[in-house]
């Protein structure tokens, strides 16, 4: 299964493979060039769709459980100064993601949106400690009764070149759910209430729906 955001690419990379095989067979007598043009369409064909594969998941809801939004690895766990919206100490609990990973963005939990804003920015490789100031990204914040309000926040890094987001100010989310896409790019952040028990370690594999980040017993 793919991702809807990853239709034209995709299209244009079946066609881009098409041609490259068309012309090679009929322009190209150099069996060795004619052989590694057709190995090399394919090869991109590949990263393509294995870039905007979205594979179904189930998540279990729980409204005592955050789970990870997208999958990646745990790059971050510290008490931060969140200065965009709550404006004031929380607990960031990020995820890079590499190329090589799934790229969807899921809701963390169910809840309200209540707060939802795209940022035009720059685009720094993820690790940056400014990548999450100065990148392009879209802040969304959901609160529901369990944990209040969390906000967390998509960044573009240096390959990054579009930012998806689905959440609208007064949508109701359930967790587990399609929140965005954020194409060839790169991390998610989470601003957490402090005092919450975080269920991750640093460089921990996280996968985007099952993986619990913090959990209220």
């Amino acid at each position: 299964m793919f991702h809807k955001e990853g239709t034209k690419t995709i299209l244009l990379g079946i066609i881009f493979t098409a041609a490259v095989l068309l012309i090679s067979d009929n322009c190209i007598d150099i069996i060795w060039l004619q052989k590694g043009l057709q190995i090399f369409a394919f090869l991109i064909l590949i990263i393509i769709l294995q870039f905007f594969r979205n594979p179904k998941r189930n998540a279990i809801i729980d409204e005592n459980q955050i789970l990870a939004p997208v999958d990646g690895k745990v790059v971050v766990i510290e008490e931060v100064y969140e200065g965009e919206y709550f404006k004031d100490k929380r607990l960031q609990v990020s995820i890079f993601m590499s190329p090589i990973n799934v790229h969807v963005t899921r809701y963390a939990m169910s809840g309200i949106v209540k707060f939802s804003k795209y940022h035009p920015g720059k685009f720094l490789v993820a690790w940056h400690p400014k990548a999450s100031e100065e990148n392009e990204r879209t802040t969304v914040v959901v609160e529901n009764n369990t944990f209040g309000a969390v906000l967390y926040r998509q960044i573009a890094g240096a390959l990054a070149r579009r930012i998806v987001n689905y959440a609208q100010e007064g949508m109701q989310v359930v967790q587990g759910t399609d929140a965005g896409f954020i194409k060839f790019g790169s991390r998610v952040d989470l601003f957490l209430p402090l005092g919450t028990p975080i269920n991750v370690v640093l460089n921990q594999k996280a996968i985007g729906g099952k993986t619990i980040i913090a959990i209220k017993k």
